[in-house]
């Protein structure tokens, strides 16, 4: 045998406890500064941004397109009945209308089963 050796290391459980502990403590605390880098180097990208005026990612692909989405369905032809609780019919409609252009979808394309005014707690 070419690499044989009688030298072995006793180490008291204590102390390798503390030396197993020591080093969790150190690789965990490296990945939390890692993390506040991180944080840190986006904010400041962030602010970068604003100030060049350039709108951030997320702003232009949560925008929904102008165009609805979906192909209307023929005139006259709806998706059922809509009841309405203590609201009027220009509410209803103006409530439809936005949901409509902000997901995109034909008016009549949607089902409202029913709108019901909520009364504010405060």
């Amino acid at each position: 045998m070419l690499f044989t050796s009688d030298y072995s290391i006793k180490m008291p459980i204590g102390e390798a406890l503390l030396r197993s502990v020591l080093g969790i403590v150190t690789v965990i605390s490296i990945l939390a500064v890692i993390a506040l880098l991180i944080l840190l180097v986006s904010k400041v990208i962030r602010v970068i941004e604003a100030k060049a005026g350039n709108k951030p990612v997320e702003a232009e692909t949560a925008a929904p397109s102008a165009t609805p989405a979906g192909v209307p369905m023929p005139a006259g032809m709806n998706q059922g009945e809509l009841e309405l609780v203590d609201t009027d019919e220009k509410t209803a409609a103006v409530i439809m209308a936005i949901v409509s252009d902000k997901s995109g979808i034909p008016l009549n394309r949607l089902s409202f089963k029913s709108i019901k005014l909520m009364e504010d707690k405060k």
